[in-house]
Formats: C-alpha cells, sequence, structure tokens
C-alpha cells in the first residue's frame, strides 16, 4: 500500500442570507393531487418521490427508450439554477409538473415538457448557520402540497400549483447543530424527515407531521435515552451528544406498515470516547409509521470509528436462497460490505453478507447476526493513528443503488482501491460547535497500489446468487446515483470529467453518454409527457464529492478542477 498521504479539510460553509421568499406567477394549469394510493402504485410515467417508488428501486417502467435507440439521446431543454455547491436532488413529476432544489433551499416548479419556469420559492435562511452539508435532496409530494426539509430545520408545505406557503414547522433547533438536507417521505398523510448535525453532537431523530396542518405527529430518537432499550450501550452521559444522524430518505413496506432508515455514525468519531455498541448507530431502523415505534433493528457494525455513516436506505428486494424467498432488505454498505437482510412483522434479520470492495477492517463476521469483528490494528482512536479500507468516505457514499426486476441486478456506484488514515484527539461538547475528532486530530486519504488502475466503478450484482455480474471501472472517484429503467438501460453520472452515461442493463456496456457543465452527482429520474419519455438529471459538483477531488488531487500530484455551477438536464429521444 502506498505510503503518500495528504490531509483532507473538513469545511463549514456559512449559508447565504435569501431575501425572497416566494416568486409565483405560474400559468392557469389544473395539478393532480397525490393520494396514498397513487404513492403505493405510482404510474410509470411520474416520478413522484425521491427514488421513484417507496421500495427505493429507482427503477422506470418506461422503455420508448431503450438499449437499442438509445444513442439517439440528446438534450432537449435545460434549466441553470444560479447555485453553487452540490446539486443532489432527483427531479420530482406529477402529470407535468417538475419539482426540484437547489443548495441553499431553492424550490423550483417546471413545466416538466417545455422547461419553463412556473415558480419559486427561497428560503430566507440564518445569517448564523452552519452546515457541513449545503446541499438538499428533493421534495415529497401529497395530496396538493409539495414538502421540503431546510437547512435551518423546519419542514415547509407549498400549494404545488403556485408556490404558496400553507404552513411551516419548526423540527429542531439550528443553533444546537440540526439542519436537514433529506428529501422527507409522506405515507398515509403523515410526512417524516430525520435531521443531519452528526458532527455537530446532537441526538439523531426521525420525526412525523401531519401533511395537512404541519402538527406534529410523533417524534423517535435513534439514540435511547435512559430505560430505553439499547441505552446501556452508551457509557454515562454520552447519548445527549452521540449523533447518529438521518441524511437520507427512508424505504416503506405498505404491507407491513414499516419505514425503514438508515443511520450515520456515532459522535465524537472516536469510538474510544463512547464505548459500547452504540445503537443505534449505524444501522437501519424499522419504525411503524403510525405511532413512530421501533420495531426491529439491524447494526451494521458497532462502535464505529471510521466514519461509516450507513444512512442510504435499504432497497426492498425479495431474493432467493436455495428454494426460499425471502422478503429482503439489501444495503451496499459505505463499510464496503454488501448486506441481505430479512423484513418481518417483528423485525430484521440478518441473511448473509460479502464485501463488495477491498475492506481491511473486519477480520470475521458471526454467520448468525452478521456482527463483525475487527481488527484492532485497523481501529482508529483517540491518540491512535491507524491505516484502513475502505476510507472514510466508503465503499458507497450516500449516492443510491438501484434495483432492474427484469435482470434481477443491483447496479452499486462504488469506490474501490481508496483507503483512509484517522487519529482522533481530546475533543469537548459545547453546543452548535464541530464534534468530531479533536483540533490536534489527523484525517487523511491514501491511495491503495491498484488505484492507479481505477477508483470509481459501476457494479452489477445477481441478489439471488449474491455474485457480481460485471463492473465498469473508472480512473476517476464515482459520486453518481444510479437510474435503471425497463428499456435495459442504467444510468449514471458521478465521475470527474462531468460526463452523463448509459450502461446496457445487462452487461454493463457504455451505449451513451453526454458531458455536462460539471459533475453529475444529482439523482436521475424518468417520465413521460404526451407519451413521449424524458430522462433528467441535475448536474453540479460541490460538497464531499469536491472534498475528495481535492484530496485525489494531492495525492496523485494533480490538479484536475470539476467547474461549480447547477443546470437541470433534460434528454429524450431526437
Amino acid at each position: 500500500m502506498s505510503q503518500r498521504i495528504m490531509p483532507i479539510p473538513c469545511i463549514l460553509i456559512p449559508c447565504l442570507l435569501l431575501t425572497v421568499s416566494a416568486l409565483a406567477a405560474p400559468q392557469e394549469r389544473h395539478y393532480s393531487p397525490v393520494t396514498s394510493q397513487r404513492l403505493i402504485n405510482p404510474e410509470s410515467e411520474n416520478w413522484l418521490m425521491y427514488r421513484g417508488s417507496y421500495n427505493s428501486w429507482g427503477y422506470s417502467e418506461l422503455k420508448q427508450i431503450n438499449r437499442r435507440n438509445v444513442a439517439r439521446l440528446k438534450p432537449v431543454w435545460a434549466f441553470s439554477t444560479g447555485m453553487r455547491e452540490g446539486h443532489q436532488a432527483p427531479p420530482i413529476v406529477n402529470d407535468g409538473y417538475m419539482f426540484i432544489t437547489t443548495p441553499h433551499n431553492h424550490l423550483l416548479a417546471l413545466d416538466a415538457k417545455t422547461g419553463d419556469l412556473l415558480w419559486k420559492y427561497q428560503r430566507d435562511l440564518p445569517e448564523d448557520l452552519m452546515q457541513m452539508h449545503p446541499t438538499n435532496r428533493g421534495v415529497a409530494l401529497y395530496a396538493d402540497l409539495v414538502f421540503m426539509a431546510t437547512a435551518d430545520a423546519y419542514l415547509v408545505a407549498l400549494r404545488a400549483s403556485d408556490g404558496q406557503v400553507v404552513w411551516e414547522t419548526e423540527v429542531a433547533d439550528y443553533t444546537s447543530g440540526y439542519y436537514m438536507t433529506l428529501a422527507p417521505l409522506a405515507v398515509s398523510g403523515n410526512v417524516m424527515v430525520g435531521v443531519s448535525g452528526g458532527e455537530f453532537g446532537i441526538r439523531g431523530f426521525v420525526a412525523a407531521f401531519d401533511a395537512a396542518t404541519g402538527k406534529p405527529r410523533w417524534k423517535t430518537y435513534t439514540i435511547p435515552a435512559p430505560g430505553e432499550f439499547g441505552n446501556d450501550s452508551w457509557p454515562g452521559d454520552t447519548w445527549k451528544t452521540g449523533g447518529v444522524p438521518v441524511w437520507i430518505t427512508g424505504s416503506y413496506d405498505p404491507a407491513l406498515d414499516l419505514s425503514y432508515w438508515g443511520t450515520g455514525n456515532g459522535g465524537p468519531w472516536m469510538g474510544d470516547t463512547r464505548t459500547g455498541d452504540n445503537l443505534y448507530a449505524t444501522s437501519v431502523i424499522a419504525l411503524d409509521t403510525n405511532s413512530g415505534q421501533i420495531k426491529g433493528y439491524h447494526q451494521y457494525h458497532h462502535n464505529d470509528s471510521w466514519d461509516w455513516d450507513e444512512v442510504s436506505a435499504p432497497l426492498l428486494i425479495n431474493f432467493q436462497r436455495g428454494d426460499r424467498t425471502i422478503k429482503g432488505l439489501v444495503h451496499p454498505g459505505r463499510n464496503g460490505y454488501l448486506w441481505f437482510l430479512e423484513r418481518t412483522q417483528d423485525g430484521i434479520g440478518f441473511v448473509d453478507t460479502l464485501p463488495y470492495v477491498k475492506q481491511n477492517v473486519f477480520v470475521s463476521i458471526d454467520a448468525d447476526t452478521g456482527r463483525p469483528e475487527y481488527d484492532p490494528k485497523r481501529t482508529p482512536g483517540t491518540n491512535k493513528p491507524a491505516e484502513f479500507c475502505p476510507s472514510l468516505w466508503g465503499g458507497k457514499d450516500w449516492p443510491p443503488a438501484a434495483y432492474n426486476p427484469d435482470t434481477r441486478l443491483l447496479y452499486i456506484p462504488a469506490n474501490d482501491n481508496l483507503c483512509g488514515s484517522m487519529e482522533g484527539a481530546e475533543v469537548e461538547y459545547s453546543p452548535g460547535q464541530v464534534f468530531m475528532v479533536g483540533a490536534e486530530g489527523k484525517n487523511q486519504l491514501v491511495l491503495h497500489e491498484d488505484a492507479k488502475d481505477h477508483i470509481g466503478i459501476l457494479q452489477a450484482w445477481d441478489v439471488d446468487q449474491a455474485r457480481l455480474k460485471w463492473s465498469v471501472p473508472f480512473k476517476s472517484h464515482n459520486w453518481g446515483p444510479v437510474l435503471t429503467t425497463a428499456g435495459d438501460l442504467v444510468f449514471m453520472g458521478g465521475t470527474n470529467d462531468r460526463y452523463f452515461r448509459a450502461f446496457d442493463a445487462r452487461n454493463g456496456k457504455i451505449l451513451w453518454q453526454q458531458r455536462t457543465n460539471s459533475g453529475v452527482i444529482g439523482v436521475p429520474t424518468s417520465y413521460q409527457v404526451d407519451d413521449r419519455q424524458y430522462i433528467a438529471v441535475l448536474s453540479g459538483y460541490g460538497v464531499d464529492a469536491e472534498r475528495e477531488q481535492s484530496g485525489i488531487n494531492q495525492l496523485r500530484g494533480e490538479s484536475h478542477h470539476v467547474p461549480q455551477g447547477g443546470v437541470l438536464w433534460v434528454f429524450s429521444l431526437d
């Protein structure tokens, strides 16, 4: 392994003060209310939620654009957001209305066919607001409203037809370090959100609000209090500032009426400051959507010291093991393992797991529980350095994987051959201040010797055989969320060459590519208007993709630059 190690800066970015609340000059046009039944069975021509459906597949049933004609794909319109930093939201579409969000909480409604701006909402953010990740990952739709979670920890409901604010509710106190970046999840008249801010010593939670009024329905903390199951996994009062944020929208099983949420790491970063398993950090939790009660959990790894957030929601995929069909939860972990779990009314069970990128921390996995055993030489601590693979950004960070039920393949936007070195220092908690590795702590990237060949990779895994079917490597690291379609296609950007690509879903062959203005780290979606299929994605580099690029530049002695600036690209057949 190479010993060339360069520091990675942790950057706090102050939010802009935005003075315009709403600009509404919409055309007279009909808006179709989004019902619970439509969310359970979404129409193929629309894209009604973060991953298109509650199962988080990122799959479109549309197939007008397919592997035989995708080479004819052309840009048909584009829209500049006028904003910098990471554009990570999916374009959400309901019967010709398209909704996108940008960093610093701009919400735009566009005509999905023409790209005309219908209305714009611009959040007035406090001048003293600090957030580690200035981005927003989209909206939820329910009834005639559109919902956005904000950087100052509010949930805002706007009238979808004209952008007028109907209600707004404070979810948490931003001055204590709370903020939100995820797209809300709407289920049966509830709107659920999770909070970010684990790097500031918050106590994470998921909360639900009445979609019509904004009144609180329930609130479930991701760190148990004294007297609750799991509190003994946190020593002393560490549960009060233990982090465990929820960054990404959950999945939902209507048959079980359970939602599934991935959770982040404990705080501060070094596990020796909070000895114990630290439930429910780096886990998936199953929540009753009516009460918020935790019905089950699986902890992917305990007492995290590597910043391996496991915040991506699991994909609800039924897979085969022998003669048995398992109602599954499938999760490509940031810790470098691909996890196969079972979802039931009473909890979450472990099925099996295996590494999908280089991983040298786990020395064994318990075959019954899935609990890993660690190599102490690969476990950093306070004043204790350690080098480990994968890096703190993991085998896969937040960009979502996708599943195609036709190919029965899971498509993972992975990073391999990128490792890390970390050493913690003494750190004290102060409300609203950084609570991570300590002022003297060290956090660095390490390139594995195989990184000369590739870092980024798109992988396709057979979920029934737990076997890699094909892969496509890239010299660049990969931050590309994945879309797959019934046209036997996989769409992904994510590389530093600014390309957005279409792959053959069955063998990985690149069939089409389009260079864009910036790096594509937005979530792609597909929709149809007037019998014409479109592919839409936001291009706009920033946040961790850019920070990782900076570290790789130093390690490789390069000066590769990816320009910023958000543009929505919409493609269709010529």
